[in-house]
């Protein structure tokens, strides 16, 4: 009766390079590791900095498993972000297809 909107999703291993990657999750798990060129707004910050999201291009959004950023994309394709991308599986699935990583806190790479 009350169907849940789908979310369009991307794997892993399909994004392009250089894609809009919109990374939600919170700043110590960003810091641990995220991939190259991410930009991070926290999935809290979203409604406060929309603007700071592209209309115009792919912008595949990511979290640890993919939770938290399918709610983000629904957000934004509510607010006329239709071109919003859920990365199945999160930076697990990143860090599991091998994509590279960087880190912000001195240590390793690592998805927490």
């Amino acid at each position: 009766m009350f169907r849940r909107p789908s979310i369009p999703a991307v794997s892993a291993g399909d994004v392009a390079d250089d894609v809009f990657l919109l990374d939600v999750r919170e700043d110590d798990e960003f810091a641990a590791g995220h991939a190259p060129g991410a930009f991070h707004v926290p999935m809290m910050q979203i409604p406060a900095r929309l603007d700071d999201i592209p209309e115009d291009r792919d912008v595949v959004v990511v979290c640890r498993v993919g939770g938290r950023s399918a709610q983000v994309v629904a957000f934004l394709q509510q607010n006329g972000r239709d071109r919003s991308i859920n990365l199945d599986g999160g930076m697990q699935s990143w860090e599991a297809h091998g994509r590279p990583m960087v880190s912000e806190d001195g240590g390793a790479p690592r998805v927490i």
